[in-house]
């Protein structure tokens, strides 16, 4: 596991104690409640409590000095030399600083995008890819095993339709009245063969263009074989001539159809019931699907499957996100040639890049719509977030190659300056926010800390002279634990670490 500095010092307070960065330099570096939280249980004042923990602080290497504020707030204000182990500590870690919080690591599957072989990915598909990939990201960083699938309907209605619509232009004639159009259909239409496995060449390019790479496919046709042996170990009834799963007894919101009335054709659900018994027995300690918020009915289904089935239920998480919207000018934006209501993620790509896509795909929570400025998030300059962040990144690398400097002395020449102290108290608090992220399955923590990350060094870059300086030791130092910091934060977005821009 990673070295946390700032939760080295808090446990060297209490147990109980957790440190904050106050708002105000003048309240101190950190700041404790743990005094107010405690009191009742200690049955002491706070303000006798937070005392006694400012005695405890300035027996501390670390302290300078300790105060109690307020009713009960602990305030502290730190040496130097703690400043020069953080960061020292930093460089050490080096581009593990901040993962292996994950003791001991577990075996993750990560299911996203699964869309139908129908037709390109879009905007939509385009943040399940981006949130459930950053998701594996953060997973994998913290030390686990993690695997990437995508399972994809290459039977049913659906699949009937898009093939029929294919042979159609193929005759010359138009598609079914609910069949599929556009320029993709007819550049389908123009080569021999099934459709499918061409539009899955299609869609697998484009995510490996968004840098989403799979692990495995898996197709809805294979893993439906299994249906008959595990219908009747299901809790099962007949009504109006269908099969029905009496989910509703095991925590689903309502009871659902397994086998359509007539004939008795499996639904959707009923294909839900092998792939989990799939992904389960192949030992993940945890299958996370990555859906739409309007699959949020799906979460209780799958769990009321495990439980009819004697599978844990926690072994199963859904993930749900909300929708994109794109705006230009303040006004809907629409992109798409071949289809006016439809971005289609190639296009999206064209138009911003890849960078920025992934960036603003995961910057807001998944609870959260996401609505991107394309003319802002298309621009490189300091407006645009994940340019300044790769800007700053830029910035240290060109510093690097002026030095042949690259120990790991971080020495001190002279008191530090408030701008360095709060670069590295930024940095200190990577392991943190990643721990949070990992735990709640929230990337978009990542570009927010990024820049307030950049924010701190753009303020010191300012301000304070690297090369040629009485102190250039420790700032090529935090230099480079703060461009290791950005390239890991843009790593688990997928974002490029460019070295010049």
């Amino acid at each position: 596991m990673t070295a946390d500095p700032v939760s080295t010092l808090a446990e060297a307070l209490g147990p109980d104690v957790e440190l904050e960065r106050p708002s105000e330099a003048v309240h101190g570096d950190y700041a404790t409640n743990a005094a107010l939280k405690l009191a009742g249980l200690r049955r002491m004042a706070p303000r006798e409590l937070a005392s006694e923990l400012v005695a405890l602080a300035e027996s501390l290497p670390e302290v300078e000095r300790a105060e109690v504020a307020g009713p009960g707030f602990v305030n502290l204000f730190l040496r130097d030399a703690w400043f020069a182990d953080t960061l020292a500590v930093v460089l050490a870690e080096g581009d593990g600083f901040g993962g292996g919080s994950a003791d001991p690591g577990a075996r993750y599957q990560v299911e996203m995008v699964s869309a139908n072989p129908t037709g390109p990915l879009h905007v939509a598909h385009a943040r399940n890819a981006a949130y459930g990939d950053s998701v594996a990201r953060l997973l994998e960083f913290a030390g686990n095993d993690v695997s990437r699938e995508y399972y994809y309907n290459d039977s049913g209605g659906q699949m009937d339709r898009f093939r029929a619509s294919v042979e159609a232009i193929r005759r010359g004639e138009e598609p079914p009245a609910d069949g599929y159009r556009g320029d993709y259909v007819r550049e389908l239409a123009a080569q021999i063969g099934d459709p499918v496995p061409e539009m899955l060449h299609r869609i697998e390019a484009s995510l490996e263009r968004f840098r989403i790479h799979f692990d495995s496919w898996e197709r809805q046709s294979v893993v439906e074989q299994r249906l008959p042996e595990l219908l009747p170990k299901l809790d099962t009834y007949e009504k109006d001539g269908a099969l029905w799963a009496r989910s509703s007894a095991y925590g689903d919101e309502e009871d659902r159809v397994l086998l359509r009335s007539g004939d008795r054709s499996p639904t959707y659900r009923a294909a839900d019931v092998p792939y989990l018994v799939e992904k389960l027995d192949r030992g993940f300690d945890r299958a996370i699907y990555v859906l739409g918020a309007d699959h949020h009915g799906t979460r209780n289904w799958y769990a009321a499957v495990a439980r009819m089935l004697g599978y844990d239920p926690g072994r199963v998480e859904v993930l749900l996100y909300q929708l994109v919207h794109l705006t230009r000018g303040g006004e809907q934006a629409r992109m798409s040639r071949r289809r006016g209501d439809i971005v289609f993620l190639d296009e999206f790509l064209d138009e911003i890049g890849v960078d920025a896509a992934r960036w603003y795909l995961v910057n807001r929570g998944p609870d959260q719509t996401i609505e991107i400025d394309v003319d802002l998030a298309a621009e490189r300059s300091q407006k645009n977030p994940v340019y300044y962040v790769q800007y700053a990144h830029a910035r240290i690398a060109g510093i690097l190659r002026n030095t042949d400097h690259a120990t790991n002395d971080v020495s001190l020449a002279e008191p530090l300056a408030p701008e360095e102290r709060e670069l590295v108290k930024r940095l200190a608090e990577l392991p943190a926010v990643l721990r949070e992220a990992t735990e709640h399955r929230g990337p978009q923590a990542i570009p927010a800390y990024a820049i307030r990350v950049a924010d701190d060094f753009h303020r010191f870059y300012h301000e304070h002279r690297v090369l040629e300086s009485e102190q250039e030791a420790f700032r090529l130092g935090l230099c480079r634990a703060t461009q290791t910091v950005i390239a890991r934060c843009l790593q688990l977005v997928g974002v490029e670490a460019p070295d010049r821009m």
